[in-house]
């Protein structure tokens, strides 16, 4: 079917007090996995490509944005293309063209007023372009690298006046928020901060979205949702469920050379976790339809 917008899945989910799973992708085998994963549960899916996704591929963005906008079309539910965590505005600006209806503005890692000035300057461009533009506040750590952040470090989480005027003066269509996840969590150990989002979605009018989604313990992601959580973010646990399957693989087979062998394996891996976090956020329990 046709490329769906990443605003009109959130904010159908917005609508109905649900959340849409957005998965970041690395390869072709991460592309097919998330599709086949959401066509197991018949649920919509956002497919996202970071920045750094893009650096790994030479830096080069049109390559996977063509097979993931060819496969998206192909899809039995409907599939959205996000362009994430971008910091390059010469990346930014690659959006429109490459099939991206959305992206993610990560100035985050600046001081509130440069951080309100790019993202400002950013979401000018991208609504000129018809593009939903989704931004950053607070300190979701662990990205490009770094060490896990404190969750609980001061200043570390988003303060809702503080949110609701930079959601004002930026005019931003989403925030992320910072309640207690972290990005590239290899352990689901996190506690998310519930007494905050609360009060963050009781002050702000705009979808808001869990970053750092794979640390977060099924219990805490389903309050997340029920809470006011309308976007997730998944992305270090399907590379952990690809490494995994395939990393088993080939301790059982050794002999193995031919890379179909492998990394089917890995697609299908990643698809199983696909089908079951989309199932959580759900309420099912990780139970696919």
């Amino acid at each position: 079917m046709p490329l769906v917008t990443t605003g009109e899945l959130v904010t159908r989910a917005a609508t109905t007090r649900s959340a849409v799973a957005a998965f970041n992708i690395i390869t072709l085998e991460h592309v097919e996995a998330v599709i086949a994963g959401a066509e197991c549960t018949g649920a919509p899916v956002v497919l996202q490509v970071s920045e750094n996704a893009v650096k790994f591929r030479y830096g080069r963005l049109l390559p996977l944005a063509r097979a993931a906008v060819v496969a998206a079309e192909r899809a039995a539910v409907p599939v959205a293309l996000h362009l994430d965590h971008v910091q390059s505005d010469d990346l930014l600006r690659q959006a429109h063209s490459a099939g991206f209806s959305s992206v993610m503005y990560d100035a985050a890692r600046l001081p509130y007023a440069e951080n309100l000035a790019a993202t400002r300057a950013a979401a000018d461009w991208a609504h000129a372009q018809g593009l939903w533009i989704e931004a950053e506040l607070g300190e979701v750590g662990g990205k490009n690298g770094e060490p896990p952040l404190d969750a609980h470090a001061p200043g570390a989480r988003t303060d809702p006046a503080q949110a609701r005027a930079f959601v004002a003066d930026s005019g931003v269509d989403a925030l992320a928020v910072a309640i207690g996840s972290s990005h590239a969590m290899t352990t689901r150990t996190a506690t998310l901060d519930h007494d905050l989002l609360k009060r963050l979605a009781a002050t702000l009018d705009v979808p808001l979205v869990l970053h750092g989604s794979s640390g977060v313990p099924d219990d805490e992601l389903t309050a997340a949702v029920a809470g006011g959580i309308t976007k997730v973010n998944v992305g270090t646990a399907l590379n952990q469920a690809m490494t995994g399957a395939i990393r088993a693989f080939l301790a059982e087979h050794p002999e193995a050379v031919d890379s179909r062998k492998y990394l089917s394996v890995g697609r299908e891996a990643m698809a199983e976790a696909v089908a079951r976090i989309i199932g959580v956020l759900a309420g099912r329990g990780g139970v696919t339809a």
